[in-house]
């Protein structure tokens, strides 16, 4: 788990966030270094809807835009950013490595190009969703564990090595494709998919208008 490279050149796509936290905790479950956990805090930021929507009712929810209420890492993982913490070097999407996990900071090695290697720091952020009908805000490490990450998250990578996951059909336009054409070489390629079902490729036809 330690070769950059390696982990630079390697993922598991799939369209959906839930098989996407699926699949990684299930990877790093083999991980043998020992994990460790992080709890954020969450609050509303109107103090009159704190009384309809109480703290352990924010921490049970799982905005995509935002990491976990519970996040737990190993030494060694992959990971995503969720938000732009020092462009372009911290990106949201950037992938890194985790080399040591501090109470209040994660040391942390970029996978992604240009800034392969260098060696970052990241702390805990307020983060505040804003596809939700109240204001909340959560304070956690914006991160989320990197062997799979989803299709939409994978545009612009170039993956040596690629699994696609499409046992859950894609709902957008070129996912399919998206997914099937981050490896450069199709023998690097393995597609997992519903034996009992066809594979749609989803396709907009006003887009190609």
């Amino acid at each position: 788990m330690q070769n950059i490279q390696w982990l630079q050149e390697r993922a598991i796509l799939t369209p959906l966030n839930e098989e996407v936290r699926e699949i990684n905790f299930i990877v790093q479950e083999k991980v043998p270094t020992a994990a460790k956990t992080y709890y954020s805090k969450g609050k509303c930021l109107n103090d009159e809807e704190a009384i309809s929507y109480p703290v352990e009712f924010l921490n049970s929810l799982n905005p995509s835009c935002i990491p976990l209420h519970r996040l737990v890492l190993k030494i060694g993982c992959p990971i995503m950013l969720l938000c732009n913490l020092d462009p372009p070097k911290l990106c949201n999407g950037s992938r890194l490595i985790v080399k040591t996990l501090h109470a209040h900071i994660i040391e942390a090695n970029i996978l992604t190009v240009p800034f392969e290697g260098d060696h970052v720091l990241i702390p805990r952020i307020p983060l505040i969703p804003t596809d939700l009908p109240f204001s909340f805000q959560r304070l956690q490490f914006s991160l989320r564990l990197a062997f799979a990450i989803t299709v939409n998250k994978a545009q612009g990578k170039s993956l040596r090595v690629t699994g696609l996951d499409l046992t859950d059909e894609c709902f957008s336009h070129g996912q399919p494709y998206m997914g099937m054409s981050r490896p450069k070489d199709t023998s690097t390629l393995f597609i997992i998919a519903d034996e009992q079902k066809e594979t749609k490729n989803s396709v907009y036809s006003q887009v190609l208008k």
